[in-house]
């Protein structure tokens, strides 16, 4: 969404419902995502900026004087303070933002990092201009995570594609292991990005395609200068991502697993450890949500980690259940499936989806992870893709 007189009644109506008198975006050399993307900003764009929305009345920009370009889209009906020196910059907030209840990219404490945004030192500003500040976590949710009804749709197409591009690359690995033909990591991850292109699909890097140890980094990248050919015997994770080539397009990202020949007891335990856990999460949210009561991300993760624990492998699960999926990446601007790494404490709302993906990570030993996503609908339930998610190792 970019700022202006047809999204504006939407933003000052969110604003009203929280109780703000208003939002101040601030941004300096593009620190400030939600607010660059909000103003459409275009070309060069050095110096400080604010942009005031009110919950009632019209906005008014605040911009130096040799950076009019990136404003030319600014209406001309709206107010456009223009200022050179920094007297002139702190001095245009107090009439702005003096008494007001105000929301800005800020998360206290830090415990939203992706909202929170804006410097200390402004917010000192800010606030010595008379402005209380509170989070504006919650409006970032409502106005850059929500999927629209063409992205949704863009989802199920890539989830389903991803699905077959997984089972036929574990297909590819099981049959060259079987006729004793030597294939690597690295070849099957050359493979599924041909296979994107093929489809349409585009992504800026991956799959990560990992044998047995290598499958214990959750980041691992497969590379030709350190080849690792498949045999019996190994586990295998393929964790691939996409969204459409063009718009619109939304991402879809999943994690699937396989055992060459027959798994090993501890590769089954790992396996039903990650998988009970990536159902308990579900549950979780669809109970929550069923009976039309607000839930947050970290309360799914509690639950993932909870069976986790109770397995005994608690210490080897790294990272947070899930992470936040919209339109702008493949880790969006959302709430969090997430109450390890940071406190995410914002509502899951209808239109926004998200990963859940437990894993387990024994260094030097073995990993695991399953991976599905899901998004809450219009009418409040939790919807998870692909349509068939895994219960049992693939065998090859």
């Amino acid at each position: 969404m970019i700022l202006s007189p047809e999204t504006l009644p939407a933003i000052q109506g969110a604003l009203r419902d929280a109780g703000l008198d208003g939002w101040l975006l601030y941004d300096f050399r593009g620190a400030n995502p939600v607010a660059a993307s909000l103003l459409g900003f275009e070309g060069m764009v050095t110096r400080r900026v604010f942009a005031w929305i009110p919950a009632t009345g019209d906005p008014v920009a605040v911009t130096h004087a040799i950076e009019q370009g990136p404003w030319r889209h600014w209406p001309a009906a709206w107010e456009k303070i223009v200022y050179s020196a920094w007297g002139e910059f702190e001095a245009t907030l107090p009439p702005l933002v003096g008494g007001r209840r105000i929301a800005m990219e800020y998360s206290p404490g830090d415990a939203v990092p992706v909202v929170d945004r804006v410097p200390a030192g402004v917010l000192d500003l800010v606030r010595a201009s008379g402005a209380e500040v509170v989070t504006s976590a919650e409006l970032v949710t409502r106005f850059f995570a929500v999927w629209s009804d063409a992205e949704i749709a863009s989802h199920h197409r890539n989830a389903e594609a991803l699905r077959e591009v997984a089972h036929a690359a574990f297909a590819r690995i099981g049959a060259a292991v079987r006729a004793g033909i030597p294939i690597h990591e690295h070849e099957v991850a050359a493979w599924i990005r041909e296979e994107f292109g093929r489809r349409g699909l585009e992504v800026d890097h991956g799959p990560i395609v990992a044998a047995t140890e290598h499958a214990a980094d959750p980041h691992y990248e497969p590379s030709a200068e350190w080849p690792r050919a498949f045999r019996a015997g190994d586990v295998v994770l393929i964790d691939l991502f996409a969204t459409t080539a063009g718009a619109p397009g939304m991402w879809a990202d999943q994690t699937w697993m396989a055992s060459v020949g027959a798994p090993s007891a501890r590769a089954m335990a790992v396996w039903t450890a990650i998988r009970d856990a990536r159902d308990a999460a579900i549950a979780t949210l669809r109970k929550r949500l069923t009976a039309g009561t607000p839930v947050r991300g970290g309360e799914a993760d509690e639950a993932a980690r909870a069976v986790i624990v109770g397995r005994g492998f608690g210490a080897a699960f790294t990272h947070r259940t899930g992470h936040s999926i919209d339109a702008r990446g493949l880790h969006g601007m959302g709430p969090n499936i997430d109450n390890l790494e940071t406190r995410e404490t914002r509502t899951l709302l209808p239109g926004v989806g998200f990963s859940i993906e437990p894993g387990i990570y024994l260094r030097g030993e073995i990993g695991m992870r399953t991976e599905v996503n899901a998004y809450v609908n219009r009418d409040g339930a939790l919807v998870v893709t692909p349509a068939q998610i895994q219960h049992d190792l693939i065998l090859l």
